[in-house]
């Protein structure tokens, strides 16, 4: 490949910043920086803005920051900064010494806005919220003048200064930009700067009572960090304008915004406003449960950072807004864990099996593979005795023809071990099969038979005596619907809820090996998909997760 196709194959994002470094604009600095703002837990969407404001300055050999945009006391929390330091650090990025808050530049901020007074581009409104909303016009009418908006500078100042020293009420005044309310982008006209808030920040307490804006505080942290280049997601296209006239207005340092599309994921919703009604409103156990597409839920369900990143690669990085399948992710994990994951056997809906020919009391280490992916994982030993588990579905007693697992007097492999065959059913005095009586063959140790028999199932199994249990639970899609946003102003976006989205297993039967096994860990258990260790388990109780089938089932799901 040429030097010139493999630029033109990088995304827009990594050419804007080659061509930077070309030229030598930003002294051939790439400063880049992941803004979240502390009012919930970050989810799927923001992995792919932290990959790539962290990725491109790592491969560009800049820095990133990590700044928490806390303007808005009343919605914010430690709980979430936390959180969200976390979940950046599990996906494999370091934000350094660079930590920052907006509300660090409180101070310089609150300058800022008496600069723009001074240079009459700001005053204090004193219109309700709801009056300045009316007044703003439409997108083919303008909007009406305040008629605060001619207050003289010394007046906005004397003003302003009393807002700040707690005077007034909330809502009694605000500071709004002098800009254009007959502009023809709406978010032009005289946006609001500064507000009233009597309440306590999570930082800085009760030190201010007047709060900057999103909009107004943005740019200016950006600025005051020596960003070179605010990567953002679409919706803020909206915003460039604004962001570029307040940098312009205080002739500070100026940024380049890129806007790029936001990873949306099919069967979920990304609103955090959303998502904070699914956890408020006890439709999930919180934030981290395992069906959230939150990166705390994902890494609780097994997910695994390598298979995010994957993912927000493979998507790509565009100027269009777009729903990927959550196949995608789903495969992504498939493909990490394949490699990564040992093999373990569990049976998750027992039935007893008795070898009646193997000898009473007798027991044997039977040799398994721990990942035939990986060279280096070496075997286990798995114990085998006379009486074992098997999963009730992989038997029936009259099967139909493309039935090829356990059936009286068919013979099957149990993976590693031998050949069974099945002889006799046990019912309780309800008729309900309780119980398989079948015969080894000795001499296909290992699962093959040295007079070249061939069968066509190979089972997976447990042995009774040495099994550990645990409870699994089982997750599908949180909506059943692909766009559970898209529904009609008369129906509750909640309706589309999945009711079978979690199903429990109490006692599943766990070969033993698994019963050591920590928070976090994940296995392949055969046959039936990828299993990680809740952190609900103690000593007492063991609880798997299924992060994934081994296969796309929900797709097949839907062609039937």
């Amino acid at each position: 490949m040429s030097d010139q196709e493999t630029v033109e194959s990088r995304d827009f994002v990594r050419q804007i910043i080659e061509e930077d470094m070309r030229i030598g604009k930003w002294d051939g600095r790439v400063h880049t920086r992941f803004p979240p703002e502390p009012n919930g837990y970050l989810h799927i969407g923001h992995a792919k803005s932290i990959c790539l404001n962290f990725g491109v300055a790592e491969e560009f050999g800049g820095k990133t920051n990590l700044r928490f945009d806390d303007t808005n006391p009343e919605k914010e929390d430690t709980e979430y900064v936390d959180a969200i330091q976390e979940d950046i650090r599990w996906l494999g990025f370091d934000w350094e010494d660079r930590l920052y808050f907006a509300s660090d530049y409180f101070g310089r901020l609150y300058e800022f806005a008496e600069q723009l007074i001074q240079n009459d581009r700001a005053y204090v409104c004193s219109l309700s919220l709801d009056e300045i909303r009316s007044g703003r016009g439409t997108p083919s009418e303008a909007g009406t003048d305040s008629p605060w908006r001619d207050r003289s500078v010394e007046e906005n100042l004397d003003l302003l200064r009393r807002m700040k020293a707690g005077e007034f009420e909330d809502g009694e005044h605000v500071l709004r930009a002098k800009i254009n309310m007959a502009h023809p982008h709406m978010l032009m006209r005289d946006p609001i700067m500064y507000r009233i808030r009597h309440v306590e920040h999570h930082r800085t307490g009760r030190d201010w009572c007047i709060y900057p804006t999103y909009d107004f505080t943005h740019g200016q942290s950006d600025s005051l960090e020596r960003v070179t280049h605010s990567i953002c997601t679409l919706e803020f296209e909206n915003n460039r304008p604004l962001y570029d006239w307040y940098l312009e207005s205080l002739n500070i340092h100026h940024p380049q915004q890129i806007e790029f599309n936001r990873l949306n994921l099919t069967y979920t919703v990304m609103s955090k406003r959303r998502l904070l009604e699914l956890v408020n409103d006890g439709h999930v156990t919180g934030w981290d449960d395992p069906r959230m597409p939150t990166l705390c839920g994902l890494r609780r369900r097994g997910y695994t950072p390598a298979s995010i990143r994957n993912l927000c690669t493979h998507v790509g990085v565009t100027k269009h807004n777009a729903t990927a399948d959550m196949v995608l992710l789903e495969n992504s994990v498939r493909e990490d864990l394949n490699r990564t994951a040992e093999r373990r056997m569990a049976v998750l809906n027992p039935i007893r099996v008795v070898i009646t020919n193997y000898p009473d009391g007798s027991e044997e280490e039977i040799q398994a593979v721990n990942n035939p992916e990986d060279d280096t994982a070496g075997t286990r030993a798995v114990p085998f005795s006379r009486e074992l588990w098997l999963e009730r579905d992989d038997f029936m007693e009259d099967p139909p023809k493309k039935f090829f697992r356990l059936a009286p007097g068919r013979e099957v492999r149990l993976r590693y071990a031998y050949f069974i065959r099945c002889h006799e059913v046990i019912r309780d005095a309800n008729g309900n099969i309780i119980e398989l009586h079948c015969t080894y063959d000795p001499e296909t140790q290992g699962g093959n038979a040295p007079d070249g028999r061939k069968v066509k199932a190979t089972l997976h199994w447990v042995s009774a005596p040495h099994a550990v249990e645990a409870e699994v639970r089982i997750y599908d899609h949180l909506f059943a619907t692909e766009d559970p946003n898209n529904v009609d102003e008369s129906e509750d976006w909640k309706s589309n809820l999945n009711p079978d989205s979690r199903h429990v297993i109490p006692n599943a039967k766990l070969e033993p090996s698994l019963g050591k096994a920590r928070v976090g860990d994940r296995y392949q258990f055969e046959r039936l998909g990828y299993f990680c260790v809740d952190p609900d388990s103690t000593d007492e109780q063991l609880v798997y997760n299924r992060t994934v089938t081994l296969r796309d089932s929900w797709a097949r799901r839907k062609k039937k």
